[in-house]
């Protein structure tokens, strides 16, 4: 199997998620190539080939131009999976380039087994196969999924792409969202609830036992959909991205999204009923107990005089 991989350029560098693509394509055993629309002067680390097209002529984002872009390249790669971030600019992208191709179009990606795509239904409490029937296909990745691969350190080879189009769209630049009342980023400890803290009513536990810390709670996107938790609040991909000194998981599971959003955090604690549950795998600390009983307890331990 062949894939061509898609990394993305912001405000003149290479995203990290560069990691992710790399990371399915080891997992898969697949050759691979990659395509980027950057600059030669900030080429990522790829020891593969890399397909160019020069951002300052064709602009960081341009949507019917990066397709043509794109699909010159993958007239020359021939891939049977086209790779992109489940991103802002792999939602834009990948069903432009999966119609131009007749191709199936396969979204938020978590895994890869026996041959087969996995993605998320249920809200990313079941999992199901997908068989692809198209002779190829368009797929974005679910951030974090398949990170972790040992970063490359070889220059790639250079294969230039350029193309005669013309577009009423112009790229202006990057405008940044209006902040929230909350910023979790600048928190040093974060405290977050999941749905099995039970009922809405336990919050104030979280709530709690974060001021006991001298820090910050935060929510789950199951939390937040059930309105238990403003969505400034909330940890995830669709959320906001943290990496305190402490985290403190009550009552996750410990889904692909949340991980992403908080996996870089310096020591995390897991308090959970269930020590099966995902979390476990990338806390340093699992707690197998009833959140109810524990935390009172910490927050005694913690407040005493």
């Amino acid at each position: 199997m062949k894939v061509l991989l898609v990394a993305e350029y912001r405000d003149g560098k290479v995203l990290g998620s560069i990691s992710d693509l790399l990371g399915f394509a080891a997992r898969t055993g697949a050759d691979h190539a990659m395509f980027v629309v950057g600059s030669e002067a900030a080429l990522p680390a790829y020891g593969g080939t890399l397909y160019l097209a020069d951002a300052e002529t064709y602009g960081e984002y341009r949507p019917a131009v990066h397709k043509q872009l794109l699909l010159a390249a993958i007239d020359k790669v021939k891939p049977d999976l086209v790779v992109f971030s489940h991103s802002s600019y792999g939602w834009d992208l990948a069903p432009r380039v999966a119609c131009a191709l007749g191709l199936a179009q396969v979204s938020e990606v978590v895994d890869y087994v026996d041959g087969t795509l996995v993605v998320p239904v249920c809200n990313a409490k079941l999992r199901r196969t997908v068989e692809i029937k198209t002779g190829g296909a368009v797929v974005t990745l679910q951030a974090g999924a398949f990170g972790g691969s040992e970063p490359e350190t070889a220059a790639p080879s250079l294969e230039r792409v350029a193309v005669e189009t013309t577009d009423r769209v112009e790229f202006l630049g990057y405008e940044a969202a209006e902040a929230g009342g909350i910023d979790l980023s600048k928190a040093e400890v974060i405290v977050s609830a999941g749905r099995g803290i039970g009922k809405p009513e336990n919050i104030s536990l979280i709530a709690d036992l974060a001021k006991a810390f001298g820090g910050e709670y935060g929510a789950s996107r199951p939390v937040v959909d059930a309105e238990w938790a403003e969505h400034a609040r909330q940890v995830g991909t669709t959320g906001q991205s943290v990496a305190p000194k402490l985290y403190i998981a009550c009552g996750i599971s410990g889904a692909i999204q949340h991980l992403a959003g908080m996996k870089k955090s310096d020591f995390i604690v897991a308090i959970n009923t269930d020590r099966d549950a995902p979390i476990g795998d990338v806390a340093d600390v699992l707690a197998v107990a009833d959140l109810t009983k524990l935390v009172p307890v910490l927050i005694e331990k913690l407040t005493a005089s």
